[in-house]
C-alpha cells in the first residue's frame, strides 16, 4: 500500500516477489469494440489492449503463468458468438506480438485443466466473464470459482473499478491482490486533477447523458476555476436557467424517476452564481458556463448545411412551449470562441465528452476546434476521458496531442466525483 503526496491510498503494484513462477489471474477490461470482416469478428480499437501489456510482459518476464480474464458487451448471461473473446486473443497474438491462448470457458475443472498444462511464461485469455450469470449479479461462489484458476490477482481494468461484478470486487477476497501498471498510472493522473492541478483549471463536459456526470460536475466545481458545458449535458442546465432548448433532447424525472436533473442542474447553478472566474485577468464570467449560442437543425442526421441555423441565446431566448422543430446538434460560434479563449489561458484541461454530434460533419466544428485549441497549447496539461471523447479525437488524428487518455469512461468520473471506486477498494490491503 502506498500513498500519493495527498491522502489518496494506492493500492500495491504489483511486484515481481509476488508473481514470480506463480499462476496469476489478471482482470484485464478488452471490452473494445469489434467489427466484421469477412467472416470474422476484428478489434477496431485496441487502445485497452495496449494499456494492459506492461503487466502482462512483466508477469512474462517473471515467469508466471497469466490468466487474463475480461467481459465483453452485454451477454447477459448467455453465450453468443458475436461477443467471444476469440478475436482479441487472436489480436493480440497477430497484431500485438502478444503469443496468447485462448479457451472458450471462464471458469470450471477443464479451464482449471487447461492452466495447469501451460508453461510458465504463457498468457491465456478465457472467455466472455458475462456468460457467466455469477459475474455481473456478484456471487461469491462464481468468485470462488474464478479464484482456482490462480494463486494471486492482479487488477488492470481501471474502466470497470466502478462496477461491483464478482471478478472485481469478489475475487480479491480470496487470493492476494494488487495492481496493475496502467491501474496504478489512471489512480496518480486522476488524484492529481483533484489535488494539484497546474491552474487555471478548467474542465469541459458534453457527451450525451447528465446522469453519468452530475456527481462529477459538483465535485469538479469546487475544485476548478471554470466548467465549460456542452452536448446534451448542457442542455440541461440551459433549462434550468429558463432559456430556450426547442425539442432539444433533456434528461428530466419523466425520463429518469430518481433524479430530477433539471432540479440537480439549476441547484448547481445557484450554488456557484456568485463565483465567477477573469476571462483576460478583466472580465467576470460565470464559474459553470454554458453555450450562449447553438448549431440546430430539424434533426442531428441532418446533411444540408442550409437547413442548419445558429440559434443566439444571449438575448429574447426564455424557453416557451411551443412546437418549432428544431434540436442543438452543437456549440455556436460565439460559444467556441468563448471557449477556446477560457482554454488559452489554462493551465489543466479535464475534458469528458463530445461539445455535439460530432460524427454528423455538421455538427463536428466545437469539438474539433475546441480539441485544436487544447492540443496546440503545449503549455495545458490535458486529460480526456471517455469512449466518445477518446473516438472524436482519434477520428480528428488529435490523440497524441493530449498529455494523458484515460482508458475509464465511467470509472474516470466516479473517481473524479470524489468517491472511492469499489474496485480500487478490493485490492487495499491496510
Amino acid at each position: 500500500m502506498m500513498k500519493t503526496n495527498s491522502t489518496t491510498v494506492l493500492p500495491r503494484l504489483v511486484t515481481a516477489e509476488a508473481v514470480k513462477d506463480k499462476t496469476v489471474i489478471v482482470r484485464v477490461d478488452y471490452n473494445v469494440p469489434l467489427i466484421k470482416k469477412g467472416q470474422n469478428m476484428v478489434v477496431a480499437d485496441d487502445r485497452r489492449l495496449r494499456a494492459s501489456l506492461e503487466t502482462i510482459n512483466f508477469l512474462k518476464k517473471r515467469s508466471a503463468k497469466t490468466v487474463l480474464i475480461s467481459h465483453l458487451g452485454r451477454p447477459q448471461d448467455r453465450h453468443q458468438p458475436q461477443l467471444s473473446l476469440a478475436p482479441i486473443a487472436r489480436y493480440l497474438t497477430t497484431k500485438l506480438n502478444l503469443d496468447c491462448l485462448f479457451y472458450d470457458q471462464a471458469v470450471g475443472p477443464s479451464a482449471q485443466k487447461t492452466i495447469k498444462q501451460m508453461q510458465f511464461g504463457q498468457v491465456i485469455l478465457l472467455e466472455n466473464l458475462r456468460f457467466e450469470k455469477g459475474e455481473q449479479k456478484n456471487e461469491p461462489r462464481f468468485a470462488q470459482r474464478l479464484a482456482q484458476l490462480g494463486e494471486v490477482y492482479v487488477n488492470e481494468a481501471f474502466a470497470n473499478c466502478h462496477r461491483q461484478d464478482a471478478s472485481i470486487v469478489s475475487l480479491p477476497q480470496y487470493l492476494p491482490a494488487y495492481a496493475g501498471f496502467n491501474l496504478i498510472r489512471e489512480i496518480k493522473t486522476l488524484t492529481q486533477l483533484l489535488d494539484k492541478p497546474k491552474r487555471p483549471f478548467v474542465v469541459m463536459v458534453g457527451g450525451a447523458k447528465i446522469a453519468d456526470k452530475v456527481a462529477a460536475i459538483r465535485h469538479l466545481a469546487n475544485l476548478a476555476d471554470s466548467v465549460l458545458l456542452g452536448g446534451v449535458v448542457a442542455n440541461d442546465f440551459l433549462k434550468a436557467d429558463g432559456l430556450e432548448v426547442y425539442r432539444s433532447l433533456i434528461e428530466d424525472h419523466q425520463q429518469k424517476k430518481d433524479q430530477d436533473y433539471i432540479k440537480l442542474a439549476h441547484q448547481l447553478l445557484q450554488t456557484h452564481r456568485l463565483e465567477k472566474t477573469l476571462l483576460d485577468d478583466c472580465i467576470p464570467l460565470p464559474k459553470i458556463m454554458y453555450p450562449i449560442d447553438m448549431l440546430a437543425a430539424g434533426d442531428i442526421h441532418e446533411t444540408d448545411r442550409a437547413k442548419t441555423q445558429i440559434v443566439d441565446l444571449t438575448k429574447g431566448m426564455a424557453d416557451k412551449d411551443e412546437r418549432v422543430k428544431l434540436v442543438y446538434a452543437d456549440i455556436g460560434p460565439k460559444t467556441i470562441e468563448l471557449y477556446q479563449k477560457m482554454l488559452a489561458g489554462a493551465g489543466t484541461v479535464f475534458w469528458n465528452g463530445p461539445m455535439g454530434v460530432w460524427e454528423n460533419p455538421l455538427f463536428s466544428r466545437g469539438t474539433r476546434e475546441l480539441a485544436q485549441a487544447i492540443g496546440q497549447n503545449n503549455s495545458i496539461y490535458s486529460v480526456a476521458g471517455g469512449g466518445d471523447t477518446i473516438s472524436a479525437l482519434d477520428d480528428m488524428g488529435l490523440t497524441q496531442k493530449f498529455s494523458y487518455i484515460s482508458t475509464g469512461g465511467g470509472a474516470s468520473l466516479e473517481f473524479l466525483s470524489g468517491q472511492q471506486l469499489p474496485g480500487i477498494k478490493a485490492i487495499l490491503k491496510v
